[in-house]
């Protein structure tokens, strides 16, 4: 009987600790996609209100930003100076999230998101990966896509042809 009972506590003790540790990690993640939406939600205000040092301070300092065009892909002190025009002037760009969905890597150091945003250009995508750095979620690479309606493809095709083949016979050089 004492064997029986030490194993009903046993079994029970073992049950209670997966539930316990399943609660954890989905508290965790709850936890940091808050913390990860604060730090995108906080981007996207700081470029609205063209607060240029809190804006930048939310990137690695061995960050990537890539932009709409082709060939925007800069570091991040290729984009400061890239973007310091906009930022002068009182007001960079206005984002807003739409919908977002954020992913960690398993040990938790790493997070990656795609989110759909309301912007000037209409609907653009932004994705990319945050890095915990010093206890703090930075941005290691952020990628903004225009979407293009599969109906009006061959039209939007047409206009950057003329534009894009130039660009495709210069890198093919490379």
């Amino acid at each position: 009987m004492k064997k029986l009972n030490f194993i009903a506590v046993l079994l029970l003790f073992f049950t209670f600790s997966v539930t316990l540790s399943a609660q954890n990690k989905g508290f965790y993640e709850n936890v940091q996609k808050k913390n990860i939406s604060k730090v995108l939600d906080d981007l996207n205000t700081f470029a609205a209100t063209a607060d240029y040092k809190n804006y930048f301070d939310l990137y690695a300092e061995e960050s990537t930003f890539i932009g709409t065009d082709a060939t925007e892909i800069w570091n991040k002190k290729e984009f400061m100076a890239w973007a310091k025009p906009f930022f002068d002037k009182g007001k960079a760009w206005n984002f807003t999230s739409l919908k977002r969905s954020i992913t960690f890597s398993k040990d938790g150091t790493y997070a990656w998101f795609d989110e759909i945003l309301g912007t000037q250009m209409k609907i653009c995508r932004g994705s990319g990966v945050l890095e915990k750095i010093g206890g703090k979620w930075k941005i290691r690479q952020y990628v903004l896509s225009t979407t293009v309606p599969n109906d009006v493809i061959d039209e939007v095709v047409k206009i950057k042809t003329p534009i894009e083949d130039a660009l495709i016979s210069e890198l093919k050089k490379k």
